[in-house]
């Protein structure tokens, strides 16, 4: 059952996703998901600021009992943590960043779900940065996801895009070159 599993989730990644890019079609697919996810988060994060700000309570059910949106400024990283610690997360937001352009600009033979993910964290990484250096340090978030009286930590899109970046690796990682061990123990 895993085998057939393994070659499921492998064929559907395998084709077109993990295809090697040429530096044109690399170029080509990641600025606009960059430029765009970095363009919509910051849109997000003022409309529903803006919106809300001037209504009390500041916060609006979307699905009841399920999804709302929310006011927080986040002083810290995911789930607060290292709150009120500005200048280093500042610091390791453009340490990444600067990996993540030179992953893109200066690595081999790149694969289309790599050069999505790379997009997605240069939006990410972009979107959070850019209201640490511009909203006084405090990252803000406003999807709150939750259940009766428990709430999952709100967040914003750059968070979501982050999100989907690490996933998308870690599929490629754990799947494709799965595929790739089998195909080459099968040419031996």
């Amino acid at each position: 059952m895993a085998e057939i599993s393994d070659k499921c989730v492998c064929s559907c990644t395998g084709g077109l996703l993990t295809k090697e890019l040429t530096v044109a079609a690399a170029h080509l697919l990641f600025w606009p998901f960059f430029l765009i996810g970095f363009a919509a988060d910051l849109w997000t994060k003022s409309a529903v600021f803006n919106w809300l700000g001037s209504h009390a309570p500041q916060r609006y059910g979307i699905i009841d009992g399920f999804f709302q949106f929310v006011l927080v400024e986040n002083l810290g990283a995911a789930w607060g943590m290292a709150a009120g610690k500005t200048m280093s997360l500042v610091v390791i937001s453009i340490v990444a960043i600067i990996i993540v352009f030179s992953i893109f600009l200066f690595g081999q033979k790149l694969q289309m779900v790599v050069v999505l993910a790379l997009g997605l964290f240069a939006a990410g990484i972009c979107g959070n940065l850019y209201d640490r250096l511009f909203n006084d340090g405090r990252v803000r978030d406003f999807l709150d996801f939750y259940y009766k009286d428990w709430h999952f930590p709100a967040f914003n899109l750059a968070d979501s895009m982050l999100t989907v970046a690490v996933c998308i690796l870690i599929m490629v990682t754990l799947f494709c070159r799965k595929k790739e061990n089998q195909m080459e123990n099968s040419n031996e």
